[in-house]
Order: structure tokens, then sequence, then C-alpha cells
């Protein structure tokens, strides 16, 4: 088995890593502190084709594949979660429910502009009482002559005060739990639709997350994604891709904060030497060093698994387990070598901490991941 990119996916590393170094690093704790979202940021990464990593050229995409695609995620979180996280968001899920399900009018019509970068793409599944729980949806969606009526809210939504289109699910037919649920495209000039209050994370503050609000919100019976219904299970199939790019966010994230860590430990001086000759600091770095290729690799394998046509619901789960678990512990050693300076924003490490433990929770929790892969095991046995 060949575990090494190709040169085409190791200029596309570079290139992008270059990116991050000279456009986004030199912004990061001005962003983080004024929690400023950059937004002109966009028409560079449109200009790189990330805005549409995943999709066909004939749709406006860059037509790569999810290796590359996780390539691209990871070195974007090793210098910023939060734009990382943004770029995550807008191809996996929103832009992704539509090129999945959407009907050839509707990807003309929403996936295009997304994938060129010139809209910009929100996805609604959680709500107050509807978390890892996603079956408890209560915004509904009742019939009229021309489509549908939509009234209810969504929490945490990436992009939500920015989106120029979104995907949500509401509850069409209650009697029929999780298959009473279907998926519809919004888009900012709709009446009744508006994003609400924006959170005050600990971390990833330069990523926009706010509610949304759907107050008799009259959407046309031609932005049903897919059939009535389908709605839950369509979210399930789009977080399996998701979780991939979460995965590669967190490998992105621990490099980041390890070599931070690996800079400070050769820098500082205790006791005549630098800290890193010290064995203490050695096995740290060896721990988190491990920690992230056994990250990186999972999360390439469920990359070229998704690539490959194959079913990646475990996988996937795995990699996002594993890497966003890694990525805290990673971090918080970082802190740990940093010592007190680590507890200061004059250093990353804090920041790497604190974004981190995003990635244990958004797109299923680690208890969800837990739950999905053991059913996934239980069910080959």
């Amino acid at each position: 088995m060949n575990f090494e990119l190709s040169e085409d996916q190791l200029q596309i590393k570079y290139s992008i890593r270059e990116f991050a170094e000279c456009e986004i690093r030199p912004h990061v704790m001005e962003w983080d502190e004024a929690q400023h979202f950059p937004v002109e940021l966009r028409p560079q990464l449109a200009e790189l084709g990330l805005m549409g990593i995943i999709f066909p050229e004939s749709y406006g995409g860059a037509g790569m594949g999810y290796v590359e695609y996780a390539t691209i995620i990871e070195e974007l979180g090793r210098v910023c979660g939060s734009v990382g996280l943004s770029v995550a968001a807008h191809n996996s899920l929103c832009s992704n429910h539509i090129y999945m399900f959407g009907t050839e009018e509707q990807k003309q019509k929403y996936l295009v502009p997304l994938a060129r970068g010139e809209s910009f793409g929100a996805w609604g599944l959680t709500e107050s009482q509807a978390g890892s729980d996603a079956s408890g949806t209560r915004t509904t969606a009742v019939r009229t002559d021309t489509g549908w009526r939509v009234n209810g809210s969504k929490n945490f939504i990436t992009h939500a005060l920015s989106c120029d289109t979104l995907v949500a699910v509401a509850v069409t037919d209650k009697d029929k739990g999780n298959r009473g649920i279907s998926a519809f495209i919004f888009d900012k000039s709709m009446e009744g639709f508006r994003g609400d209050k924006k959170e005050n994370k600990l971390g990833m503050r330069a990523s926009e997350t706010a509610s949304v609000v759907f107050e008799d919100c009259d959407v046309p019976d031609t932005n049903l994604l897919g059939s009535e219904g389908e709605g839950f299970l369509q979210a399930m199939k789009v977080l399996d891709g998701g979780r991939i790019s979460i995965a590669a966010l967190s490998v992105g994230i621990a490099q980041g904060a390890y070599e931070a860590a690996v800079k400070y430990s050769t820098e500082r001086q205790q006791f005549g030497k630098a800290i890193a000759e010290f064995q203490a600091i050695q096995f740290k770095l060896a721990d988190m060093a491990t920690q992230i290729e056994c990250a990186r690799l999972l999360t390439l394998r469920a990359a070229a698994a998704k690539d490959a046509g194959q079913p990646v619901t475990q996988m996937s789960a795995m990699a996002k387990l594993y890497a966003s678990e890694a990525a805290v512990r990673v971090s918080e050693e970082s802190v740990q070598i940093h010592g007190g300076y680590g507890y200061t924003k004059d250093y990353p490490a804090e920041k790497y901490w604190r974004d981190s433990k995003l990635c244990t929770i958004g797109e299923g929790t680690s208890e969800i991941q837990r739950l999905v892969i053991a059913k996934n095991l239980l069910k080959a046995a």
C-alpha cells in the first residue's frame, strides 16, 4: 500500500501551505481577538479553487478528490482552524448536500455559484432540542399551494449570517419520525429567513457561528432536495464525508501545535540547555508526533476509500474520533511544553488548544462517533 502523496498532491499541499503562511498567518490573532470572519479571503479562496474542491469542473469546481481535499484542509488548519473550518463547512455540508441529492436544475442554480465562490453556503441540522439526536428536529415545513411554509430555528450554524445559500432540514410529517424529515434549499432573498444571534465562542472565533430563524418562510416546491421524507437519511450520508474534513482539520491543528512546541523547546533555555534536550520533553514530542501520524493515516485511508466509492461510515467516524481527540491531547501538551507562556496569547499554543476542542463536538460528538463505530462493528459481526 502506498501512503505517499503523488507529485501533484504534494504540489497542492505546498501551494496551500504558502498561501496560508503568507495570507492567513499574519492575521490569525487579530481575527481571533476581534471574532472577525475574514470574508476578504473569499476571492482568493475561490481563485485557488477552494470553494469547490470536491466538485466536477462542469459544476464550477476544482475536480479534486477527497485525498486532495483532506490535504488542503489540513494545511489550512495547521495555520488557522477557523479558516479551515469555514472552507470545510462550505464544501462538505451545504454544497455537497446539493451535489449529492439535488436535481440538475438545483445544481445549476445553486451549486455552480457555490463551487465558483460566487455565493457562500451554510447547512442547518442542529436545533436547541436536536443536537446529537438530530431526529428531534422541531422546525416544521407545511405544504402550501406553491410549496412549503417553514417555521422554526437552527443553532450553531457556520456562516449563518454571511451565507447566500442554506440547506436545512424540517419536519414534513411528524408521524413518520426520521422518515418524516425533509431537506430544503433556502436563499437569502426569501422573506422570513434570517440569521440571528452570533455565538461568543471559546475557539474557532474567526469562523462565524450563529442561529438561523424561519418565520413563515415560503419555500417553492422546486427547492425540496430529493423526495419528501429523505432529509434525515441524506444528512447522515452528507456527514460521512464531512467527518473526513473534520478529521483533516484536527490533523492540521495538531500539526500546528506540535510545530510550535518543537520551535519553543529548541529555543527555550533552562538549567543551561534547551528544554528539548530533556527526556521529559522529548517523550512528549515523540508521543505527539506519533499521534499525529496515526490520525493522518486514518484520515487519508478514509479519504482514499471515499475516492474509490467505498462505504466510509465506519472509517470516517474512526478518523474523526481519533484525530479530534488527538488534536486536543497534542494541543494540550504544546501548552504544557510552553509552560507559563503557553497560557498567554503571545504564543500560538493556547489558540491551537482552544480551536481543537470544537473538533470533538462538531459534526457529531466523540460519543456519537463511538456509537456509529460500534453499530457498524456489531452489524458486521
